[in-house]
């Protein structure tokens, strides 16, 4: 069935790095959109970072210049590299796949992984 695995998630200090990976299995990809999203706690989730289906990518204000998403089409598997990070981005990460890139879109999801800075 269609799924989405998330990891790499824990916990780091301020200023370093972590990459998140997102294994998708039960159906080919490549034609959807495929983004990571965050929600913080008592905060509503909002969308990091998407890449579509032609490969233009997307971020928020929030993490440009820090994150970069990434997909490897062979192995149905996104990236999101994540550098310099802040307090401010400890969330629960999720991946997400739709039609297109907007949250509203997202129509699969994985459990999510728990990124804490401190």
């Amino acid at each position: 069935h269609v799924q989405l695995v998330e990891s790499g998630g824990g916990s780091v200090r301020a200023g370093g790095s972590l990459r998140l990976s997102c294994a998708a299995s039960g159906y080919t990809y490549s034609s959807y959109c495929m983004g990571w999203f965050r929600q913080a706690p008592r905060k509503e989730r909002e969308g990091v970072a998407a890449i579509d289906s032609d490969g233009s990518t997307s971020y928020a204000d929030s993490v440009k210049g820090r994150f970069t998403i990434s997909k490897d089409n062979a192995k149905n598997t996104l990236y999101l590299q994540m550098n310099s990070l802040d307090v401010s981005d400890t969330a629960v990460y999720y991946c997400g796949a739709g039609r297109y890139c907007s949250l509203s879109y997202i129509t699969i999801w994985g459990q999510g992984t728990q990124v804490t800075v401190s």
